[in-house]
């Protein structure tokens, strides 16, 4: 029987602390390669040997190493600016038109399984529909009737990407720059269309005024002595600025001669009345 020696008692001791040593190293290393956190707002799509395996719900979730892979996808809402496009419209106007499109994941198996990247898959597809919408209709129709547009291509959006597990829920056109030459020639055309609005108001004036005037003109023809007041009430505006030279034609002298002599007449009746 062989005997143990304290030196190979010893080498023995240090192989077994350094295998248990490799050993706990190695279980802490594939428990935190099986340890997954997933949010409250995201999906773990797990896919073992290549294949869907199942959709793990929020919270620490455990899975095989080497043998699972988790992938994480979000399910809140995604702001994607569309970079300005230039499109031709339906009138041949060039002009540049930039979006915003909101979108959110609502399928996590088919986002991760059907397209390689949805984010840049929606980027994409949304500048295609934004060109296509806004090409399809005249300039007017695309500053006056932006809401349209917007559901034009949101509806266009959704079609297309329900498929990839995803679902817009909302596209609102953000800037629309037009040439120099078409806003010089916009803002003629509201100009001209300013000063017919002006001419149609002062011709709707002058139509009231005329008719006032006329019933004024039958009035004072029932009564002479009211457009003699009427000129002098004018007289006495017209003379409230001192500097002002004020010629009276002759038929107004003689009206105001005729109103003399009639106060004479009065005042001489007067005085015959008191004798």
């Amino acid at each position: 029987m062989r005997h143990v020696t304290g030196a190979e008692e010893m080498i023995s001791m240090v192989w077994f602390w350094v295998t248990l040593i490799i050993v706990g190293v190695l279980v802490i290393v594939l428990f935190f390669m099986s340890v997954r956190i997933v949010k409250q707002y995201e999906r773990g799509v797990v896919l073992r040997f290549g294949r869907l395996h199942n959709v793990r719900e929020p919270g620490i979730r455990f899975i095989i190493p080497i043998v699972d892979v988790m992938t994480k996808v979000s399910l809140r809402i995604v702001t994607l600016p569309i970079q300005s496009q230039g499109i031709i419209t339906q009138d041949n106007v060039s002009v540049g038109v930039s979006a915003v499109a909101y979108f959110r994941i609502v399928d996590p198996v088919k986002s991760v399984i059907a397209i390689e990247n949805v984010h840049s898959a929606i980027d994409q597809i949304a500048q295609t529909t934004l060109r296509k919408v806004v090409g399809q209709h005249h300039l007017d129709e695309t500053l006056a009737e932006t809401a349209k547009l917007n559901a034009n291509i949101r509806e266009i959006l959704d079609v297309l990407t329900v498929d990839w597990g995803a679902e817009v829920t909302l596209v609102e056109l953000k800037d629309i720059l037009l040439p120099d030459s078409m806003k010089r020639a916009m803002a003629k055309q509201a100009e001209a269309e300013r000063e017919k609005r002006a001419k149609i108001i002062a011709a709707e004036g002058e139509a009231l005024a005329a008719a006032q005037l006329g019933v004024a003109s039958d009035t004072m023809m029932g009564h002479p002595l009211a457009l003699q007041l009427r000129t002098l009430q004018t007289l006495v505006e017209v003379g409230v600025d001192k500097n002002t030279l004020v010629l009276f034609p002759a038929p107004l002298l003689a009206s105001i001669g005729e109103i003399t002599n009639f106060l004479d007449r009065e005042a001489a009746t007067a005085q015959v009345r008191r004798a």
